[in-house]
């Protein structure tokens, strides 16, 4: 198989929804599950479209209480192209066979073929009928690189050893809804309107709707050729939901009949448009033909592989090709021209509701050195929604800005104050709203892409303010504890999830999250950095027009130096008291119940309590040592008046390594990252399982509800950073590699500053660094042992510092 291609040989209904996720298609404004075309939603199949940043949100009743939800909306479904046979008889219309579908017994080959290089989709179907009438289908599927608003699939029928007449209709359906989560199906899920549909040409239809309550306006518009085959009959059919046009076509024995299906996509929400029905419809037809599509949207593909540029060997490298394929396909140059988030399940189905979590922290840093204006409009989905979270915070009576959790259209708390647990069946309180964290995520986003980039316009304006308003929400949470002498942060929730609370305690939060003060430090550090170096007349601007008090940067100073951080056992402390709470019986669960992932769900079933345990989802505390290098995490807890010295640090480690049951897709990375430089030989297992998460479903079915955008951004960064140990920071570039035996030999190509194409390249122990020529000035570069320069055209060979 080729390390290009993803390649599915022979149907298996079990695995469609997970296929379906693993090829889809999209381009950054529109994605398309890889689903069949022959069939519409059912148990086995899910052909879900969705436009980036298309939310609606409803009211449903749960357990006797009006619950609202906002999700990314599943658009009309503009695959379906369905086609049958006519009777023994190819006269006898009045004896039509069954419209062939996959799950049909007329099946007999499937293949379906991924090909990353070219973006494209290729199903092969064999049927023979009752009649032992055998049909060949060949279809291509691409969603448009060059130009985001089309999509286009090629369908070619060969009949074999028989001639005939092949009845073929390709519809675009509006009767879809949010169905694609079993454990939402509860809710309402119904967020189309007002579906109209028409004929603009002989061989075009189209569909239009509304959001319910959002008011985006959608419009899809479909033409559909013959390209290849003898002449047709052809008609038009409209209903109340969906639009059809239908065609019949003579087959002849070995000659092929070819139909392409061309589609435009267009809502209110696109730039530059008047109506969103006549710019789909005026899109389709001046469309070229697939050929045409098809070759432009190769050289858009190609564009996009030369600036991601990352070789690794092996299998690994295959799959981290389709892991950059998918952040591609989420997050392409096409988002720096909308206001997106980063989807923490992609383009890719309906899981999360299409939110925005905390996601970017794990696909911004891969972006910075790639595609730095992909990432500049991502933080401008943040600053645009600056007001809301300053708002949020408001509400909660604090200072500064309070990001939400989970956001979605415009950035208030999206995160459902009930969530069902499948195993039990039972609505929960649901207290994830409470990681506040999220807004250090944000800061750290805004502070990394500015060091990746040189874009001090960006940090000493939109990026001042998103820091400066953090810095304040953190500084006015922090209470001083006069007994301690610390400040303290209380009632939170850190990365881990599982602990929500105190157990038996009537509040929900936990007090002193270390993860959480540690980055409330950092922000608050960063802050203070920033509004010394900001001009001063933009200084006295931003301070006047936020009201922000001169006495405020004293008290950041005196928080970021003295907020507490716990310990026990001569290991940092998840939050204050973990060391309280009972161990967990991990052997005698996994022996009960294998696979214990969700931990949570298991417990509350069994009328239990996660909060009880020393037991985390994943990484909670170790986040520092992925977020910061040794020395880096060193000197911030030195600023804050604690030792953290190495053996101090592997013993954090150890301990929560043996504690954590890698909940969450994104644990795994972590881990890994964070054992390559700790405990080398065990750092590996947990990479591959970050690489395989998704592709081998290790979550048993999540992965069909969408992809993980995070883990799978994160593993492009563990070779990126992680293994090179890439830093930006101080107007330089900083290396630490940690060669893992199994990853021995990989090379990166970043963009740094003005430097297009900074190759990095890693083997037999050495590390090979070139600056492309350029008329940009010479690149620092700093390593443990020595620093140097390097001008624009020059390379060098350096030896790695053996163990």
């Amino acid at each position: 198989m080729s390390d290009w291609v993803w390649e599915y040989e022979g149907y298996a209904p079990a695995e469609e929804r997970l296929r379906e996720s693993l090829c889809a298609l999209g381009n950054g404004y529109l994605a398309t599950r890889g689903a069949a075309s022959e069939t519409g939603a059912d148990e086995t199949h899910y052909p879900g479209t969705y436009a980036a940043g298309c939310y609606n949100r409803l009211v449903s009743e749960v357990s006797g209480r009006q619950v609202e939800n906002e999700d990314l909306v599943n658009l009309p479904n503009w695959l379906p192209l369905r086609y049958r046979l006519t009777g023994p008889d190819p006269a006898d219309s009045a004896d039509p066979g069954p419209w062939l579908t996959p799950d049909g017994a007329e099946l007999t080959e499937y293949r379906q073929v991924l090909d990353l290089r070219h973006g494209t989709l290729t199903r092969r179907l064999r049927f023979t009928d009752r009649h032992r009438r055998a049909l060949v289908v060949e279809q291509r599927r691409l969603v448009h690189m060059g130009d985001p608003h089309l999509a286009a699939q090629r369908t070619t029928f060969t009949a074999v050893g028989w001639s005939g007449t092949l009845e073929i209709e390709s519809a675009l359906d509006g009767a879809v809804a949010n169905r694609g989560v079993a454990r939402y199906r509860d809710l309402s899920g119904h967020h189309l309107t007002e579906l109209r549909t028409g004929a603009a040409a002989p061989d075009t239809v189209w569909l239009s709707c509304r959001t319910s309550t959002s008011d985006v306006r959608v419009a899809m518009a479909a033409r559909t050729r013959m390209t290849e085959g003898a002449s047709t009959t052809a008609g038009v059919r409209l209903t109340a939901t969906g639009a059809v046009r239908a065609l019949t076509v003579p087959i002849t024995d070995g000659a092929p009949v070819t139909v392409e299906k061309t589609v435009a996509v267009h809502t209110s929400r696109d730039a530059a448009i008047a109506d969103p029905l006549c710019a789909a419809v005026d899109r389709v037809e001046r469309a070229p033909d697939f050929a045409g599509l098809l070759a432009s949207h190769h050289t858009a593909w190609e564009h996009l592989w030369r600036e991601g540029a990352l070789e690794v060997p092996g299998e690994a490298g295959r799959i981290l090709r389709l892991h950059l394929f998918h952040v591609l396909q989420t997050l392409s140059p096409h988002t720096a021209e909308r206001d997106v988030g980063v989807p923490a399940r992609g383009l890719h189905g309906e899981a999360y509701r299409g939110h925005v979590f905390w996601d970017e922290l794990f696909v911004l840093p891969y972006l910075n050195l790639h595609f730095p204006e992909v990432s500049r409009a991502l933080l401008h989905y943040r600053h645009r929604r600056l007001p809301q979270a300053c708002r949020a915070a408001a509400d909660a009576g604090r200072a500064g800005a309070m990001y939400p959790w989970q956001s979605g259209s415009d950035g208030r708390e999206e995160t459902q104050t009930l969530h069902l647990n499948p195993r039990s069946g039972r609505w929960l309180p649901d207290y994830s709203r409470l990681q506040h964290h999220v807004g250090s995520a944000v800061a750290y986003n805004v502070w990394q892409y500015c060091q990746a980039t040189g874009d001090t316009e960006f940090l000493h304006t939109k990026g001042a303010e998103m820091l400066v308003q953090i810095a304040r929400f953190w500084a006015d949470a922090a209470v001083l504890d006069p007994a301690l002498g610390r400040y303290r942060i209380r009632g939170v929730v850190g990365p881990d999830e599982y602990h929500d609370g105190y157990p038996g305690a009537e509040q929900p939060g936990l007090d002193d999250n270390a993860y959480t003060n540690v980055m409330a430090a950092w922000v608050l550090t960063r802050a203070l950095e920033l509004a010394r170096v900001l001009p001063e007349p933009r200084r006295r601007e931003l301070f006047e027009r936020i009201g922000l008090d001169r006495a405020e940067p004293e008290r950041w100073e005196d928080v970021s130096r003295r907020l507490r951080i716990p310990f026990h056992r001569g290991v940092i402390s998840q939050f204050d008291g973990y060391q309280d709470l009972a161990e967990l019986d991990w052997e005698g669960y996994r022996a009960r119940y294998g696979d214990i992932r969700r931990l949570d769900r298991i417990l509350e079933s069994e009328g239990d309590t996660v909060n009880r345990y020393q037991a985390s989802k994943q990484a909670d505390a170790l986040m520092l040592g992925y977020l910061f290098s040794p020395a880096e995490l060193s000197e911030l807890f030195r600023q804050l008046g604690y030792g953290l010295d190495d053996d101090t640090w592997h013993a954090t480690v150890a301990y929560y390594l043996h504690r954590t049951s890698h909940g969450s897709t994104l644990s795994g990375l972590v881990h890994g990252w964070v054992l390559a430089r700790a405990r080398r030989a065990e750092a590996w297992g947990y990479c591959q399982e970050a690489l395989t998460g998704d592709v081998a479903d290790i979550q048993g079915g999540t992965t069909g509800e969408g992809i993980h955008l995070g883990a799978m951004g994160g593993t492009l960064d563990l070779v990126q950073r992680g293994l090179t140990g890439l830093e930006t920071r101080e107007d330089a570039l900083w290396l630490d590699p940690v060669p893992l035996p199994e990853l021995s030999e990989y090379a990166v190509s970043v963009r740094y500053r003005g430097h297009w194409g900074i190759v990095l390249r890693l083997r037999s122990g050495r590390l090979w660094i070139r600056v492309p020529d350029s008329e940009e000035p010479p690149i620092e570069l700093r390593m443990a042992d020595r620093t140097l320069t390097l001008e624009p055209g020059e390379s060098i060979w350096l030896p790695l510092p053996s163990d």
